[in-house]
């Protein structure tokens, strides 16, 4: 049996994975590869979020796992599910559903995909690109292009969820160094969430998590006044 005739053909799974590079929040993308390129001369570029159908004999973690890494070589990645996309008009462009025929032996099948998000260092990963994906790219949140199908949805689906989890579950703790000042916790905060804060209010707020230690240590080779360094504790909530 082939891996066509093995394919759940009306179940997807797509990826929303951020990237954060102590300056700027990213997304990671891919560039569909089109099956005919001289067709697709002066059309310019159409990018997606990760993904792809899901296989008879996978769960949906599984397949999510499996696609990220066949589009854009990324391996032992975290991938948190976070909702479910099922309007039927998700396939409204022309050219997504011309590009659909290139690739799906059931192009016109109505799909219902589960999307994942994950958080990541961009140091920690460099992406490349395989099957359909002509390349994968991080791109600066705010600068994105239209995306294909519903997928700009999805990715702001995403964007809520990183916002919630950064809030109510510590989750940017992971993208700090061990050692960290309130500055640098701050403007990951702001980062995120796309918005300045109060300065005094910020450090009155994030000094009531109770696994926030400040270390009597002191910043090290920097040109202004060093600030007093801090250490996480907790545990990120993995569930």
């Amino acid at each position: 049996m082939s891996i066509n005739e093995r394919i759940i053909h009306n179940v997807s799974v797509d990826c929303v994975v951020f990237g954060y590079d102590n300056e700027t929040l990213k997304v990671l993308l891919i560039e569909q590869k089109a099956l005919d390129e001289k067709a697709k001369k002066g059309k310019g570029a159409q990018f997606a979020l990760p993904g792809d159908l899901v296989r008879e004999d996978e769960g949906l973690h599984q397949a999510a796992t499996r696609v990220l890494g066949e589009l854009t070589q990324l391996q032992g990645i975290y991938l948190k599910q976070f909702h479910t996309y099922g309007n039927p008009d998700r396939v409204s462009d022309v050219k997504d559903a011309e590009w659909l025929k290139t690739y799906r032996s059931n192009p016109e099948t109505r799909v219902i995909t589960v999307a994942y998000y994950s958080l990541v260092n961009l140091a920690d990963y460099e992406p490349g690109a395989g099957s359909f994906a002509k390349r994968s790219v991080w791109i600066d949140m705010g600068k994105e292009p239209r995306l294909a199908f519903d997928h700009n949805k999805i990715l702001q689906g995403g964007l809520d969820m990183l916002r919630d989890e950064l809030i109510n579950k510590n989750i940017g703790f992971e993208l700090l160094p061990e050692k960290f000042t309130l500055s640098q916790l701050q403007s990951l905060y702001e980062i995120v969430l796309d918005k300045k804060l109060d300065k005094r209010n910020f450090r009155k707020s994030i000094k009531k998590i109770d696994q926030l230690k400040p270390l009597d240590e002191k910043q090290k080779g920097v040109l202004h006044k060093p600030a007093q360094l801090y250490k996480y504790e907790g545990i990120i909530p993995r569930k």
